[in-house]
């Protein structure tokens, strides 16, 4: 089974892209994970991506597709992937329906969150993050059993710097202006499934699973 799963900031693609993965044993692939680690390991893709981050241009489209080809040519993916985070733009589903044409991994489903700005306020501005191992909480719905302390290293939690609602509103209109089309392109396809994300993520959970067990 192969899933892209998309929203906004705060709309809950990290809790829902791990259940995906614990209950479906697809291969959870976030681009900005995937960028990161080819830099870190110096592949020769990753060389060349570094020298775009360091002078803080844009990763180019087509950096960015050798990296999702290759990564979707792993031994892991046997199962199918979900992807995070890819792709953003119209230009990049496009070169993305080439890429899975070609290696034969069409996407079975998009998985689309939506959530009202109230709600991605309250989740954005309250979420904390550890600074050590990356563990996210949230100072009302799932705090830390120590305010400041993560629960898993014992190190600092802290507000990350785009976690603001100035960057929000930044990152909302972002969504609007390049993923809405990515979204009415599958939409035409007869792919994507709305889910109302402003509940508990039990009750959303409930509803992707059973969308995704009702396709395959």
């Amino acid at each position: 089974m192969n899933i892209l799963i998309m929203g906004p900031a705060g709309s809950g693609k990290g809790t829902m892209s791990k259940k995906l993965h614990d209950e479906f044993g697809v291969a959870h692939i976030s681009t900005g994970d995937m960028l990161r680690e080819n830099v870190k390991n110096n592949t020769p893709l990753g060389h060349q991506a570094k020298d775009f981050m360091e002078t803080g241009r844009l990763v180019p489209d087509e950096l960015i597709n050798e990296m999702v080809k290759e990564r979707l040519l792993r031994a892991d993916v046997e199962k199918g992937y979900l992807m995070d985070g890819f792709p953003r733009t119209l230009v990049q589903a496009k070169a993305f329906e080439d890429i899975t044409k070609e290696i034969n991994k069409p996407v079975d489903i998009v998985v689309n969150l939506k959530v009202d700005v109230d709600t991605l306020a309250a989740r954005i501005t309250g979420r904390r993050v550890c600074k050590n191992c990356g563990a996210i909480y949230h100072i009302k719905n799932s705090p830390s059993k120590v305010e400041g302390i993560c629960d898993v290293c014992g190190n600092a939690t802290v507000q990350r710097p785009d976690d603001t609602l100035e960057q929000l509103q930044v990152r909302l209109k972002e969504h609007t202006t390049n993923t809405e089309p990515v979204l009415d392109y599958y939409r035409e396809k007869g792919l994507v499934q709305d889910f109302e994300a402003s509940r508990p993520a039990d009750e959303v959970w409930l509803e992707i699973k059973q969308a995704i067990e009702a396709i395959f």
